[in-house]
């Protein structure tokens, strides 16, 4: 099985049910479940257990189904290295980032770049750090700007800029008019935060262990702006990174935000790949492109003191 015939056999183990993977392949069912019977009697083995219309991959097939995806990831690689030797000008960079960078960051370095390297394409996916992290190491993404650094091994990584987190708070909460303010100060205050799995959420975890600080979290959300949203209702507090706004845009003056003065209250935003494996000349390119920026970027950009308390 090679090539595009690959392709049914993944789907098919991650859906784990025919109807569904047939009509996302435009398949007729009859077919996919003949190509499953042949794939079978081939490896002499059952793949998946069936339980009515549902199939659920057995030992067997999750073993098969782990080298068919490398298998997979291998066979792409090689195709995107002959379109770079074929023209280097032309190509994709698979690009994932966080949510809360698809506003300022991601447009201005894409913009950037293509400015440059006209005939390139950026492919471009938003998902949470855990889930954009995994995606680099699978073969699924060619960069990821992600933030915090991962701690999963196999990756390269390379900073771009530091923000410095803020506790941000409704204009006439008790901490508005301070000139900064620890997370040991939020103990029994309503607190917004985003959910498992974001970089945020890992950085307010982090922050409040070393605290001891056990947070009261009333709601969680994938989303910055939904968070801050939030707060300026007076629903909760909520830790923010001190961001670029979009342009045009002003700070929400129904929002203080009071520098955090605890040790580590920056969150590090870092672009990063796979290691291991070959990277195409147009990611390449685009990698250089943003190590460049991040090397002009002055280091002065973002300053505790310069933080509105929204009053």
């Amino acid at each position: 099985m090679l090539g595009d015939d690959l392709t049914w056999f993944i789907t098919l183990a991650e859906l784990e049910h025919v109807g569904a993977t047939a009509d996302r392949l435009h398949l007729a069912q009859p077919t996919l479940s003949r190509m499953l019977a042949r794939l079978e009697r081939r490896l002499g083995v059952r793949l998946f257990d069936r339980a009515g219309k549902r199939l659920r991959l057995n030992e067997f097939g999750r073993a098969y189904y782990e080298h068919a995806r490398r298998a997979r990831i291998e066979l792409d690689s090689g195709a995107r290295a002959v379109a770079d030797l074929a023209d280097p000008a032309e190509g994709t960079v698979r690009l994932a980032f966080l949510h809360s960078f698809g506003s300022w960051l991601v447009p201005q370095l894409v913009g950037d770049f293509r400015r440059q390297a006209g005939r390139v394409t950026v492919s471009l996916h938003q998902d949470a750090a855990a889930t954009i992290t995994r995606m680099v190491l699978d073969g699924e993404a060619d960069l990821a700007i992600v933030s915090p650094r991962p701690a999963e091994p196999g990756l390269g990584w390379s900073g771009l800029l530091r923000q410095p987190l803020v506790l941000a708070v409704p204009a006439g909460h008790r901490l508005a008019g301070r000139r900064h303010t620890t997370l040991a100060d939020l103990a029994g205050e309503d607190v917004i935060a985003m959910r498992h799995g974001y970089g945020m959420r890992r950085l307010l975890d982090e922050l409040a262990a070393a605290a001891g600080l056990h947070p009261r979290i009333v709601f969680e959300s994938s989303d910055l702006v939904t968070v801050t949203g939030l707060v300026a209702a007076g629903l909760g507090v909520a830790l923010v990174p001190l961001e670029d706004p979009p342009p045009g845009a002003t700070p929400s003056p129904a929002v203080a935000r009071v520098p955090l003065a605890d040790a580590g209250a920056v969150r590090e935003v870092g672009l990063v790949w796979a290691a291991d494996r070959p990277m195409p000349e147009a990611a390449r390119r685009f990698r250089a492109a943003i190590q460049g920026w991040a090397a002009h970027r002055s280091p002065g950009a973002y300053s505790l003191s310069a933080v509105g308390t929204g009053r």
